[in-house]
């Protein structure tokens, strides 16, 4: 279930952890289906190789500077394979209409699911 604080935010702040478990906090935009939240990303980033080694995350709505405006709430994060990106997308094309101009985000390869812990 997505918490209160949460649904329905134009931002969260995504907390990823490196290996020596420091957490690096992201503002990210985000979709929302059932009780999933989704976040595009590229491979090539920080918080995909993150994820990779530890799904462990932490979700806080936030300001688009990444100034956390409420409580954290543990997730668990998933590098969904390709056959699930479209979905994926759809929920973020609903709540943006700056996600459904092509050129800006053409270099997106990867999206996650969080499911809440």
């Amino acid at each position: 279930m997505i918490p209160a604080p949460v649904h329905g935010q134009k931002y969260i702040s995504l907390t990823t952890f490196r290996k020596n478990g420091t957490g690096v906090a992201t503002p990210v935009w985000f979709g929302e289906d059932g009780d999933k939240l989704y976040v595009m990303t590229r491979s090539d980033m920080g918080k995909t190789k993150r994820v990779r080694n530890n799904p462990q995350v932490k979700v806080a709505p936030c300001t688009i500077r990444g100034k956390v405006t409420g409580p954290e709430f543990m997730a668990q994060a998933r590098i969904l394979p390709p056959e699930e990106h479209a979905h994926a997308r759809q929920t973020i094309n609903r709540k943006y209409w700056m996600a459904r101009v092509p050129l800006i985000w053409s270099r997106t390869d990867t999206y996650l699911e969080l499911s809440f812990v």
